[in-house]
C-alpha cells in the first residue's frame, strides 16, 4: 500500500501535482522535454527514460532502450527506487518515418512498431505493480493517425492504432486501481517527422500543424483532472477530427484520399521512389 497522503485538490476539477511521482518516457525529446519541465515546474518529481539523455535536460533523465527488455527492467527499478514508488507514468516515447502501406514491411516498420506500441507496452508492464499501488495513472501519447490514418506512413498509424487497442486492454485489466487515458495529437514541428521529409514524403498540406503547448496542456489535464479522462484530443480542430473519424470515417476517407489525389497530381512527390505507385495510379491515363 502507499503511504504517501492524497493529492490535494484545487478549484477546477484538478488536483494537485505538488509531490506527484512522475516517469516520462522519450523525455529528451520534443514533447518529452516539455512535458517534464511542465510537471516540475507544479512541483511534480518527474525522472524521465531516453535511449539519447541530453545535457541540458530539465529532469533526470535515465538511459533506457524500450526496445529491450533488461534495459527496461534496470532503469524503471532505479526510477522507481528513487522516486518511492510511482503515481503516472506518461508513455511518450515513440518515433515515425515513412512506410506506404502497399509495400512489403522491412526494417522501418518493425523499428516503429517495436517502439511505439511493444516500447510502450514494457515499459508499462514494468510499472503495474507500483501504479496499483498507489491507485495511479498512466497517460499514452497516441496520435490522430490512431484514427484518422494518414497514406504513405502506414507504420505509424497502426502502431498508434494498436497503442489504443494495448490502452484499452490494460484499462479492462487495471481499471479498479489504475486509470488510463490515450491522448491524441495532431502533426507538431518536431524532428519526428524529418526522416519522411527526406524521403520525399512530407505530408505539408495535408496536416495543419498544432501547437506543442497544447499537447502539453492535454497530458497535464489526463495527469490532474480528478475524474480519470479516457480520449483527450488536443485542440477543437481535433476533437471534430477524432469524432468524425471515429463515427463517420467515410467521410474522411474521402477527404484525405482527395487530398493525396491533389499532391500527387501536383508533383509533391516527385522522385520520391516510395510514393511512385501512388503517383502512378493517380496520374497515369485510364
Amino acid at each position: 500500500m502507499s503511504t504517501r497522503p492524497p493529492l490535494a485538490a484545487l478549484p477546477g476539477g484538478r488536483r494537485s501535482a505538488h509531490g506527484l511521482r512522475v516517469l516520462v518516457t522519450g523525455a529528451s525529446g520534443t514533447f518529452g522535454r516539455a512535458i517534464c519541465e511542465r510537471l516540475s515546474g507544479l512541483g511534480a518529481r518527474v525522472i524521465g527514460l531516453d535511449l539519447a539523455p541530453g545535457p541540458d535536460d530539465p529532469v533526470r533523465v535515465l538511459p533506457c532502450d524500450v526496445t529491450d527488455d533488461a534495459s527496461v527492467g534496470a532503469a524503471v527499478r532505479t526510477a522507481l527506487d528513487e522516486l518511492g514508488g510511482l503515481d503516472v507514468l506518461v508513455n511518450n516515447a515513440g518515433v515515425g518515418g515513412p512506410a506506404p502501406a502497399e509495400l512489403p514491411p522491412g526494417a522501418e516498420a518493425r523499428r516503429q512498431l517495436d517502439i511505439n506500441l511493444l516500447g510502450t507496452w514494457r515499459v508499462t508492464a514494468a510499472c503495474i505493480g507500483a501504479l496499483v499501488a498507489s491507485r495511479g495513472r498512466v497517460v499514452m501519447l497516441a496520435s490522430r493517425m490512431a484514427v484518422l490514418q494518414l497514406p504513405l506512413a502506414a507504420a505509424y498509424g497502426a502502431s498508434k492504432r494498436a497503442l489504443v487497442a494495448y490502452a484499452d486492454a490494460l484499462r479492462l485489466e487495471v481499471g479498479t486501481h489504475v486509470g488510463v487515458t490515450c491522448v491524441y495529437p495532431s502533426a507538431v514541428r518536431s524532428p519526428i517527422h524529418d526522416s519522411t521529409a527526406a524521403a520525399g514524403l512530407s505530408l505539408e498540406g495535408m496536416s495543419t500543424y498544432e501547437p506543442l503547448d497544447g499537447v502539453v496542456d492535454a497530458v497535464l489535464r489526463a495527469v490532474l483532472s480528478r475524474r480519470v479522462r479516457r480520449d483527450l484530443a488536443t485542440t477543437r480542430k481535433g476533437a471534430v477530427e477524432f469524432f468524425l473519424a471515429r463515427h463517420l470515417p467515410s467521410v474522411t476517407d474521402r477527404i484525405v484520399a482527395r487530398t493525396l489525389a491533389a499532391r500527387a497530381r501536383s508533383g509533391a512527390f516527385e522522385g520520391a521512389e516510395l510514393a511512385a505507385g501512388v503517383v502512378r495510379r493517380h496520374t497515369e491515363r485510364p
